[in-house]
């Protein structure tokens, strides 16, 4: 048989948008297991979005694929933060901002609860002794 004989049939890869890099499909992944960990032992994570080699279309492709959820905060502490659950609670895109509105950061937290929205004791403190002044002045 001759090489001319054998059918030879080009199989053209899925068109991709532009831009995407192939980066982005892997965290889908890493976050299944962070999500487990979560689960089995209560440990959070936290993936800094800004140190991985990702285009805007690969940011844009993440946060389409993880979804929106039920919650958003926004803090306005020295700028914007905004951590916004994703479609997959535990999951939370979160965003920090400067004083000028540019991005500084994006992190992707696995938690219950992000971090930064929980309160510190020493704020929970000045909160209690503010509600006893309030009191003492009835």
């Amino acid at each position: 048989m001759s090489l001319d004989a054998i059918p030879i049939h080009v199989i053209n890869p899925p068109p991709t948008e532009p831009g995407l890099t192939g980066n982005a499909p892997p965290l889908l992944r890493e976050l299944s297991e962070l999500v487990k960990r979560l689960l089995a032992s209560g440990e959070t994570s936290a993936i800094d979005l800004s140190a991985l080699p990702l285009t805007p279309a690969d940011l844009d492709w993440l946060q389409d694929k993880l979804g929106a959820g039920e919650i958003s905060v926004t803090l306005q502490a020295n700028g914007e933060s905004t951590l916004n659950e994703t479609a997959c609670p535990g999951i939370w895109w979160v965003t920090h901002h400067n004083e000028q509105g540019a991005v500084t950061s994006q992190f992707i937290e696995v938690a219950f609860v992000p971090e930064l929205v929980k309160a510190h004791p020493e704020d929970v403190q000045t909160g209690q002794e503010y509600l006893e002044l309030l009191i003492s002045d009835l």
